[in-house]
């Protein structure tokens, strides 16, 4: 299943207001409820919070970046007989 690793490193480091702290929340909140919507879930594994979803065109099509190992992300092309 296609997942990435979700690390908040400081959401608002950047905001120079409470008013801008308080958008940049219901941005990001906007953003995840769009995403549970679609399909998205978070599964704690090994102590990270991984965001993944089941159906891997749903997940690229968001333009995330897949983390899991290659080997699990190679898909078999069916032999075709001439």
């Amino acid at each position: 299943m296609a997942y990435f690793t979700w690390k908040e490193a400081g959401l608002t480091s950047d905001c120079a207001s409470l008013e801008a702290m308080a958008a940049r929340f219901e941005e990001s909140a906007s953003l995840m409820r769009r995403m549970a919507k679609e399909g998205f879930r978070l599964e704690r594994i090994n102590g990270q919070q991984r965001i993944t979803h089941p159906t891997p065109e749903v997940f690229d099509a968001w333009g995330f970046v897949n983390e899991e190992s290659p080997e699990r992300q190679l898909t078999l092309i069916p032999e075709q007989t001439p």
